[in-house]
């Protein structure tokens, strides 16, 4: 079935958008991996705690120490702990139901209406309107690595094939800020001006060099990720608001345990449970509907400010939905 749907996807949509599609029709494109993919994301690449290829874009803090692991029992074998980053998730971020930008832009509707998604000014606070948005999300398997082979007989690469994990359509979780307390009953504690005020510093310190891990509740410049669904109390622009959503898809996956930890030294041997999202794990890179792929925030952290990436990268109508490509930390044993 879902080689059916590629391959329909690929003859329908394959061309980028055009200026004479309908208004609010789908629109997107298939990523290239060869001109669409920031290729020097994959750096910096680091053995232990040095870094053998170094890169202008800031590594996670917690790298191992030592540059030789051991993994296995009882008789454990003996590798070299490497860290390096991975491309291996796609998301989706559209206002358009069963809309599939990564995919070409086709849409892959099962015939009911689940509800359109928005952004716009839609409240009055003292005078001045208050911008919301409501966002879908898909989110895919891409481990374009091991897909392309560009590494062979790496046992550190995720091998897997590609596919379409989760869609929020269908999840009402996704859809509802009550029942998505279920999956973060913490967000209440969060919910005051102190913790608010907070995310000012992760917001400089994602932009400037890395987000601040102990600060979970924030994303940043983007906002809060509560609730964990695609409801965005403070949109500013779709850059923004879009990026916001695409990160909270990522912490709810974990929250979910359907993504795991694979950065540090706990991630050289397996992954492990993480329902605590790390922001450090992960970049996101913009693939629709313009790819970014060159300069420092080409793929940037997690509540990183948006000014640059979101200068000339979004247009009306034909313009509107959002493609990320999520790149993850792996520090692995390579044995």
């Amino acid at each position: 079935m879902l080689v059916v749907i590629v391959i329909t996807a690929f003859v329908m949509g394959s061309a980028p958008a055009r200026a004479d599609d309908v208004p609010g029709s789908c629109t997107g494109k298939f990523v290239n991996p060869i001109t669409d993919v920031c290729w020097s994301c994959l750096f910096p690449l680091s053995v232990g705690g040095l870094k053998i290829w170094p890169s202008g874009r800031p590594d996670t803090d917690n790298n191992p120490t030592l540059p030789i692991c051991a993994c296995g029992s009882p008789l454990p074998r003996i590798g070299i702990a490497v860290g390096f980053w991975e491309p291996v998730r796609l998301v989706d971020v559209t206002t358009k139901p069963w809309c599939f930008p990564n995919l070409g832009g086709v849409k892959i509707s099962p015939g009911f209406n689940i509800g359109r998604g928005t952004y716009g000014t839609t409240n009055q606070l003292g005078g001045a309107g208050q911008n919301t948005a409501k966002w879908h999300a898909h989110w895919y398997i891409y481990p374009l690595l091991y897909w392309m082979e560009i590494v062979t007989d790496f046992l550190c690469l995720e091998q897997s094939s590609f596919d379409i994990a989760y869609v929020t359509e269908i999840d009402p979780l996704w859809q509802d800020d009550t029942l998505t307390m279920l999956i973060n009953p913490e967000a209440a504690v969060f919910a005051n001006p102190v913790t608010t005020l907070a995310c000012a510093a992760d917001c400089v310190a994602s932009t400037v060099s890395r987000p601040i891990d102990p600060l979970f509740w924030c994303a940043g410049c983007q906002g809060s990720m509560y609730p964990l669904n695609g409801n965005v109390a403070s949109h500013l622009n779709p850059i923004q608001s879009s990026r916001l959503a695409a990160s909270r898809m990522a912490y709810k996956m974990h929250r979910q345990f359907l993504a795991w930890g694979t950065m540090g030294k706990e991630g050289l041997c397996k992954k492990y449970p993480m329902p605590i999202m790390k922001k450090q794990q992960y970049r996101l890179q913009m693939v629709n509907p313009s790819p970014m792929v060159k300069g420092r925030y080409a793929c940037a952290p997690i509540g990183a400010s948006d000014l640059k990436p979101g200068v000339g990268r979004v247009w009306p109508v034909v313009g509107e939905d959002f493609g990320y490509l999520v790149w993850r930390k792996r520090n692995c044993c390579a044995l």
